[in-house]
C-alpha cells in the first residue's frame, strides 16, 4: 500500500487524492440571483445533514483568496439559491454550464435551459430538472487554510420547498426512484458515472 503524508504532496496532489477518492459524488446544479441575472453553476462537493432540519451542504472553493465564486458571492449577498440534481438527460447542459462567464451574463441562456418561478425564494429554478429543492443558508462557514488565507466557502442551505417529476417519485409509498432519475455523479477530472447496479442488505439489530 502506498502511503503519503500531507508534508508529503503539493496542494494540487491533495486535491487530486481526495476527489479521486470520494467518489462518485452528487451534483449540485445551482442557480442563484445576482441582480436580475441568473447564474446557474454544477459543485460537486455537495452533500446532506442528518438531523430533524432538511438541510444540504455546499462547498465552494475561492476564485482567489478575496474572491468568492458568483454562486458564493450570490448566496452571501441574498441568501437563496434552488440546487437541482443532474439527470443522464441534462448531463451536456450542465457541463456547459461549468464555464466561466461573466457575472453579468447568464449560464441559463448559453445552455438554452427554460426557467420555472420559485414558491418561497426570488431565485428561479429549471424547468426541466427532475427534482429540485428551494433553498435559504442556514449557516455560513468561511474556511481557511493552515495560514489563515480563504480557501473556500461552506454553505449549510435549508430546504423549503421539495420538487419531484412524476416519473421520478412514487407518491404512493413517498420514494425517490432512482432509475427513473438516473442521477449523474462526478468522479475525478472530467470523468462522470451513472447509476449502475443496486442491491439490498439488511441492517443488522
Amino acid at each position: 500500500m502506498y502511503h503519503f503524508t500531507r508534508q508529503d504532496l503539493s496542494a494540487q496532489q491533495q486535491y487530486k487524492f481526495i476527489s479521486g477518492s470520494i467518489i462518485p459524488r452528487p451534483i449540485a446544479w445551482v442557480t442563484t440571483l445576482a441582480g436580475d441575472v441568473v447564474n446557474l453553476a454544477p459543485f460537486s462537493f455537495f452533500s446532506s445533514i442528518p438531523g430533524s432540519e432538511p438541510l444540504m451542504t455546499l462547498a465552494i472553493g475561492r476564485k482567489a483568496p478575496q474572491q468568492p465564486k458568483d454562486t458564493a458571492a450570490n448566496l452571501l449577498a441574498n441568501g437563496e439559491a434552488v440546487v437541482h440534481i443532474v439527470s443522464a438527460d441534462l448531463v451536456e447542459q450542465m457541463n456547459a454550464t461549468a464555464a466561466t462567464l461573466p457575472p453579468t451574463e447568464s449560464e441559463v441562456r448559453a445552455a438554452d435551459l427554460k426557467l420555472v418561478n420559485s414558491q418561497s425564494v426570488a431565485v428561479p429554478g429549471l424547468a426541466a430538472a427532475k427534482i429540485r429543492f428551494e433553498t435559504t443558508v442556514y449557516q455560513h462557514l468561511l474556511v481557511p487554510d493552515h495560514s489563515g488565507t480563504p480557501m473556500a466557502d461552506l454553505f449549510v442551505l435549508r430546504v423549503s420547498d421539495f420538487y419531484f417529476a412524476s416519473d421520478v417519485f412514487d407518491a404512493t409509498h413517498g420514494y425517490i426512484l432512482p432509475a427513473a432519475l438516473q442521477p449523474v455523479a462526478r468522479l475525478a477530472g472530467a470523468e462522470y458515472a451513472e447509476l449502475g447496479a443496486t442491491y439490498q442488505l439488511a441492517r443488522p439489530q
